[in-house]
């Protein structure tokens, strides 16, 4: 799905992931789940770009919806996979702590569960070899994506500022789609590791200069970070 020139996302409300098209190559931020490499494929095809195309993906983080293809990725076409150091553990072996929960609708919550058994998130390949990266990082890859540590969804969690594309990617630093209430809208996300931690990030978000603000999880956000920040804490 085209969202701006040079900008597109893969997946959808539920589970997102984003390729940035330019022309010295391709940027892909997460990786979804690994039925999303359908997806993929689709949107090269669409613009008229073979794989060899993709120079990286980055990581927001290591939690299994936002690694799906990497792997396959990496192991296949050889292409480097980038996450913050704080999460390398955590996307090579599954590894993370237990979160409370929070509150949750059964039909949302069953909604997200059949859409990852589809999805084939039940068996997702953790990434064998990554290039760790760390916040303030500026990456060489197309777009020149900058590292901007997040902590508290994860420990590595980050947001990626790409300013070709006048984007900034967050993962799942907040939701604009609660995965297991439904509630739309900018949020916090839930899983989180350290809420308190994470709300705290939202001042660096703040402070980026973009036009999209595109997470993990629910509708892109056109409109200003600072503005989201706002929402989030308001919602909180």
């Amino acid at each position: 799905m085209k969202l701006a020139p040079h900008l597109h996302r893969l997946g959808n409300d539920i589970v997102a992931s984003y390729l940035i098209d330019l022309p010295e190559g391709i940027t892909l931020i997460d990786a979804g789940m690994p039925g999303h490499w359908r997806d993929l494929l689709r949107e090269l095809a669409e613009i008229g770009r073979p794989l060899s195309d993709v120079r990286g993906v980055v990581l927001t983080h290591g939690d299994s919806d936002h690694i799906g293809f990497a792997e396959r990725l990496r192991r296949e076409a050889g292409i480097p996979v980038f996450i913050h150091a704080a999460d390398a553990h955590r996307v090579r072996t599954g590894e993370k702590p237990k979160t409370a929960m929070g509150l949750s609708r059964l039909g949302p919550m069953l909604g997200f569960l059949a859409y990852g058994i589809r999805q084939r998130a039940l068996r997702t390949p953790h990434v064998a070899e990554v290039v760790e990266v760390a916040d303030g990082d500026v990456l060489d890859l197309p777009g020149a994506p900058v590292v901007i540590g997040m902590p508290g969804h994860s420990p590595g969690s980050v947001a990626i500022h790409v300013p070709a594309v006048d984007a900034v990617f967050v993962g799942d630093a907040l939701t604009t789609r609660h995965v297991l209430t439904g509630r739309e809208g900018a949020q916090p996300a839930p899983f989180t590791d350290e809420p308190e931690r994470a709300l705290a990030s939202l001042d660096r978000l703040a402070a980026v200069s973009a036009s999209w603000v595109l997470p993990g999880h629910g509708a892109p956000w056109h409109g200003t970070p600072a503005d989201i920040a706002k929402a989030v804490r308001a919602a909180a």
